[in-house]
């Protein structure tokens, strides 16, 4: 333990040094005005067009309703509108409105679209060369030589991945409220949001449905978003692992993810996709009641399969990193 904790403190600081977490920050913030900018115009046309929310939602619940007597929608999306409606419509039954414009609902949405893609490319900016960087640069040389078991310095490496993966979730989360809330304003903590949707096929299921405060909402979805997110960094390690080149690392892990993002819109026929660790990621969705990319997929399935694809990722990391000769 005496020489863990060194160990600790030097991957961190050599990540720190690296300045990818800067870069990652920097993305933040200037991704997030853009966003908060488009929502403002979107804010401002429906103010124009309706007199409250309530028209609004009437007004999207019938435009979805038109679009399912079309011949010309796939059969999937129509699902998709369904449910969407039915849900649209409990919101208005219960007088409480979905998308009200301040910085925690802004927050909400943000982190609720970044889970599958946005949040696993900023993890590889930090994950993907935690190995194979020093083994470009020949550190790895003196840092294996050095009288330390091996699983120890690789352990050192996950601790300090699972740090910045953690920072990378709460800051996401406090400079998006921090931006948007400059222009919504900084309520919406107690606004209630329904959760608890059961779906059965093209019907939604109410009798579950609970409110919840919005802050303890955003703490449930961080929470699923930091699991999936961590999938996604012990994945890039053991990739790290594994090939030599940091290109070919981050590659091989930004064809993974994207890959299995474009998969998981289009496996609906396809069952077996559902073990693909990308099409899991979405984890967000069971929260807020959305259909999962393939009928039959649960929260508790996908929170299993992604904890299947960690847990072999880290074997898989472990055992190359203490057996194998890394070092030519």
């Amino acid at each position: 333990m005496d020489r863990l904790l060194p160990l600790i403190q030097n991957e961190t600081l050599k990540i720190w040094k690296k300045k990818r977490f800067y870069v990652v920050i920097l993305v933040l913030l200037v991704l997030i005005p853009v966003f908060t900018y488009a929502q403002v115009k979107i804010a401002e046309t429906n103010k124009k067009n309706f007199k409250d929310w309530r028209n609004q939602l009437v007004q999207q619940i019938n435009d979805y309703q038109n679009t399912l007597s079309s011949e010309r929608i796939p059969e999937e999306w129509k699902r998709y509108r369904k449910i969407a409606v039915q849900q649209l419509q409990y919101y208005l039954n219960h007088d409480v409105n979905p998308n009200s414009p301040d910085g925690v609902t802004f927050t909400r949405g943000f982190m609720q679209n970044s889970v599958s893609l946005f949040y696993p490319l900023l993890v590889l900016a930090i994950a993907s060369d935690l190995v194979s960087g020093e083994r470009s640069s020949g550190t790895i040389k003196m840092l294996l030589t050095r009288p330390v078991r091996r699983w120890k310095i690789l352990f050192s490496k996950l601790v300090a991945l699972t740090l910045y993966v953690s920072l990378i979730v709460v800051s996401s989360g406090i400079l998006c409220y921090l931006i948007s809330g400059a222009f919504f304003g900084y309520g919406g903590w107690n606004m209630p949001i329904f959760t608890g949707f059961q779906l059965n096929g093209s019907n939604v299921d109410s009798s579950y449905v609970h409110a919840l405060p919005q802050w303890q909402y955003l703490l449930m979805q961080s929470g699923l978003i930091w699991f999936s997110s961590m999938t996604v960094a012990i994945l890039a390690l053991m990739v790290s692992v594994l090939v030599r080149s940091t290109a070919a690392s981050i590659v091989t892990m930004m064809a993974a993810v994207i890959a299995g993002t474009i998969l998981a819109s289009m496996s609906a026929s396809w069952e077996s996709a559902k073990y693909v660790f990308a099409v899991n990621l979405q984890l967000t969705d069971y929260l807020a009641g959305s259909p999962p990319p393939i009928e039959g997929m649960t929260l508790t399935f996908s929170l299993l399969t992604l904890a299947a694809w960690a847990i072999g990722g880290l074997i898989v990391s472990f055992t190359v990193f203490t057996k194998q000769d890394i070092l030519n």
